[in-house]
């Protein structure tokens, strides 16, 4: 099966989880491409898809969410899953999930939703980036946590050779 996995990410650290989420599904004998949202033109080849984004402000990138409306009708069609980078510090801040996720979840009728601590390096921040990241007083360092990411992927890969089985039994 081949599997999309678009990712947001405006400073790389997202697009390194999507890569190691990659790395699982492609060790599980899945196909995986990974992409950002906007080099995406078509999700008709992907059995699966996972839309994923950075954090900014409490928000998902806008690409992830222009791209979550450019392709509702065929994200309907196969199963989804989301996940989130951004939380930052010791425990990661801010709490809780960014404002649209439930609403995504419902309209793509996700299988289901995660949230990465992020990282934050305020050296390759822009000013008006920097100004924010100090308004709230994030904690600038790396938070991922790699064993939370590898075993969500995992779980993912399970439950797609679920559904796999699945389709192989309603053809016999």
């Amino acid at each position: 099966m081949k599997v999309l996995i678009a990712v947001a990410s405006r400073h790389g650290a997202t697009r390194e989880i999507a890569d190691a989420i990659a790395e699982v599904l492609e060790g599980s004998g899945f196909d995986v491409h990974v992409a950002d949202p906007d080099d995406v033109e078509t999700v008709d080849e992907y059995g699966a898809v996972l839309l994923g984004s950075a954090v900014y402000v409490g928000r998902w990138a806008a690409s992830a969410r222009a791209f979550s409306d450019r392709f509702v009708a065929q994200l309907n069609r196969r199963p989804v899953w989301l996940f989130s980078s951004g939380p930052v510090g010791t425990p990661p801040a801010p709490a809780g999930d960014a404002e649209e996720v439930p609403s995504l979840i419902a309209r793509l009728h996700a299988k289901g939703h995660r949230s990465f601590p992020g990282r934050l390096d305020r050296s390759g921040l822009a000013l008006a980036e920097r100004a924010v990241v100090a308004l709230v007083q994030a904690e600038n360092g790396d938070f991922r946590r790699w064993r939370e990411v590898q075993d969500w992927a995992l779980q993912v890969s399970q439950e797609l050779h679920a559904q796999e089985i699945r389709q192989v039994r309603l053809t016999l």
